[in-house]
């Protein structure tokens, strides 16, 4: 059974930091093509950052410079380091994992940057 959990959100000022974690089971963060993607109330789900199988990764625009994708193959999860937190960032971020015709989401966790 393939699960994606993710943790770490929250309330946090503008300026600040926080970093998420997304914890698979049934499912090599390593093999796949593993993702953070974020919805903001009214808005379409856009793309935060990838990590491909060998590495490369890749980011929205709106995050480049503050945002930083990982993974720690031990365990089998994959983090986003988010610093310099806007009130834009407001969002749910979803762990996503995909490769080839396999695409799986998390439930997502609620990241809120507020005064």
């Amino acid at each position: 059974q393939v699960q994606l959990v993710e943790s770490g959100g929250g309330l946090v000022q503008p300026g600040g930091s926080l970093r998420l974690s997304c914890a698979a089971s049934g499912v090599s963060v390593s093999f796949n093509t593993m993702g953070w993607y974020r919805q903001a109330p009214g808005k379409q789900r856009e793309l935060v950052a990838t990590i491909g199988s060998l590495g490369t990764t890749n980011y929205g625009d709106s995050v480049k410079g503050r945002f930083t994708i990982s993974r720690d193959n031990a365990k089998n999860t994959v983090y986003l380091q988010m610093n310099s937190l806007k009130p834009e960032d407001t969002a749910v971020y979803s762990c996503n994992a995909r490769r080839a015709m396999f695409n799986f989401w998390g439930q997502g966790t609620q990241v809120t940057v507020s005064s």
